[in-house]
This record gives structure tokens, sequence and C-alpha cells, in this order.
């Protein structure tokens, strides 16, 4: 059976009790839903979704680098949304984000809530 290791980091909002930040396994980091909280005063940043969205992606970006890996190692993006008409404004800032080839693959879905009432969470997967 292929070890797993926990992936912490304080540069990230601390994860709930029952998961972790990311795990690493195999090569890979699976790295848990990251909302656009601010690591340091713990709350949600207010503005537009596209400030949550910058956010989200500074956090997951924050674990990748502790688990060793970069955003430009992602394979995998699940975005989720509680509004399908905010896709443009959070693609505009996935885009600089993700800008170059190839680009991971992607699911983007709108749901009906997410913690914390926040708009926007996005999980990812990358290779070490």
């Amino acid at each position: 059976m292929a070890a797993k290791t926990a992936v912490v980091t304080d540069k990230a909002p601390p994860p709930l009790p029952f998961f972790s930040q990311a795990i690493k396994c195999n090569g890979m980091v699976y790295c848990s839903g990251s909302i656009g909280m601010d690591p340091i005063s713990m709350k949600l940043v207010e503005g537009s979704i596209e400030l949550r969205t910058e956010q989200a992606l500074a956090n997951l970006t924050a674990v990748l680098e502790a688990a060793g890996s970069s955003i430009d190692n992602v394979v995998k993006v699940n975005v989720f949304l509680t509004d399908i008409k905010d896709f443009a404004a959070m693609n505009g800032v996935y885009a600089k984000v993700f800008n170059k080839d190839p680009k991971p693959v992607r699911t983007c879905v709108a749901v009906h809530q997410l913690p914390l009432g926040t708009d926007v969470e996005i999980e990812l997967t990358a290779h070490l």
C-alpha cells in the first residue's frame, strides 16, 4: 500500500479537524478545497469574486509549495460557484494563474451553498 503524507502550512488557512490541507501520495498532491479566506485574519476576503478567487488560488499555491510542488504542476482543477453567472469573473483570474500550456483539466459546477457563505471554492491535484 502506498504511503500518504499530510501537507501542512501556516501560509494557508488551517483545515478543520476532519481533513488535511493536502495529501502527498505516489508522486501526486491532492489538495482540499480552498475558499477565499485570508490565512492571517481567518476571514473571507471582502469585495468581488475575483478577489476571493485570487485568495483561494494563493492559498492553494502555498499548500502546493509546502508539499514541494507548484501551481505549474497542477493537472486537475475543480471549481465550485454558487452562481454560474460568476463564471467569467472567476475565469479571468483563473486564466492569469494557469497561463502555461498544457493547461490543467478542469470541471466547474454551480452548487447551492459553500462554506461560510462564500461564492467560490477551488480544489486541485498536482504532481510533485
